[in-house]
């Protein structure tokens, strides 16, 4: 019987417990290693910070979806993986086996700035809101989506926000949509200030400026977990797994790695939950002709994915391809998708 060892509960596992809860795969002990038993899903995270949610309508069992999956869960965090033994080593000692492996534990927040341990990086996502407090002044570092989602949030339960952007949201389009509403929703938006460091109090400073604040919140871009680099597996220059379109290592194929770990070697896609959902499905089911000797199937991403980015109220700006709209309408196509979807892992 193969050891089958799933790291991290994101999206694409999530979809793999599912899978299995309806139809069980025989011939494999599996088992799930992660650090929390229950996760908020980040697709409702900025309706929870803004208050449209209660912390249960957003909050998904993964040691109840792993039991009904007949998935041994393992409570602990992974802190090194020697893909040459088979190992993964956890952070109080355990070691765990395996003879197949699949990686879906997310990304870091890019905080290697100075005097990033002055901030709060929203990610991992129950270690923010542990920590997360209501303050009178925000900084949000980092205006992609997911910045603008959590400065609009936080705006809306009557904090000031400002908002530092680097670069631009893409495509223009978006961006244009995006920083009205920030204006409309007072969000002291900054384009083109990046953030050079954070100093103790906490201070922002931006190039000459400088702006003391009572919270700092890092939503920079995804960074490697610093294990991946060091695991023996091949990674791409940013220390991200590289994989063949069957979602195995291009250097052991024993692994597959799914969502944000991942970088598809000839077919590089955006790291979003919505591609990581899509990478779950392909894997349950390679895995079930793994098990059954059939070939595997490679993992086709989709061309374009939809983008809903929540406004702090209940208002969407949508985006796909070259489209784009924005309304209330999409905030309850949002609030209804997300609701299914959570719904469906229970």
């Amino acid at each position: 019987m193969k050891r089958v060892l799933l790291i991290g509960a994101g999206h694409g596992h999530l979809v793999v417990l599912r899978s299995l809860a309806d139809k069980p795969l025989y011939g494999a002990r599996i088992t799930l290693v992660t650090p929390y038993p229950k996760v908020v899903y980040s697709g409702m995270l900025p309706g929870l910070l803004a208050g449209h949610y209660r912390r249960a309508d957003a909050q998904i069992d993964v040691a109840a979806l792993a039991e009904r999956a007949y998935v041994e869960f393992e409570q602990g965090e992974v802190t090194r993986l020697d893909a040459a033994k088979r190992l993964a080593l956890l952070k109080d000692g355990r070691s765990l086996g395996y003879d197949l492996a699949s990686l879906n534990a997310g990304s870091l927040v890019d905080a290697r700035m100075p005097g990033a341990e002055h901030a709060l990086a929203v990610k991992p996502f129950e270690q923010f809101l542990a920590r997360l407090r209501l303050a009178e002044r925000v900084a949000v570092v980092g205006a992609g989506p997911a910045g603008a989602e959590l400065a609009m949030a936080l705006r809306h339960r009557g904090a000031p926000v400002t908002l530092y952007s680097e670069h631009p949201m893409q495509p223009p389009a978006l961006a244009e949509r995006v920083m009205r509403q920030l204006r409309r929703r007072k969000v002291d938006f900054r384009p083109g200030m990046a953030v050079t460091s954070i100093e103790a109090g906490p201070v922002v400073i931006a190039g000459s400026a400088r702006q003391a604040f009572d919270l700092v919140l890092l939503a920079t871009g995804a960074r490697a977990l610093p294990w991946l680099g060091d695991s023996g597996l091949a990674t791409d220059e940013r220390g991200f797994a590289l994989v063949h379109p069957t979602l195995q290592s291009v250097s052991h194929p024993e692994v597959f790695v799914l969502g944000d770990c991942a970088t598809l070697r000839d077919s590089p896609h955006p790291k979003s939950g919505v591609y990581a959902v899509r990478h779950g499905e392909s894997l349950v089911a390679n895995l079930r002709r793994l098990l059954a000797s059939q070939p595997l199937e490679p993992y086709v991403p989709q061309e374009v994915a939809l983008l809903l980015l929540t406004c702090g109220a209940r208002y969407v700006v949508a985006q796909r391809g070259n489209w784009t709209s924005q309304g209330r309408a999409l905030w309850w196509l949002k609030d209804r998708i997300d609701r299914r979807w959570v719904g469906s892992l229970r």
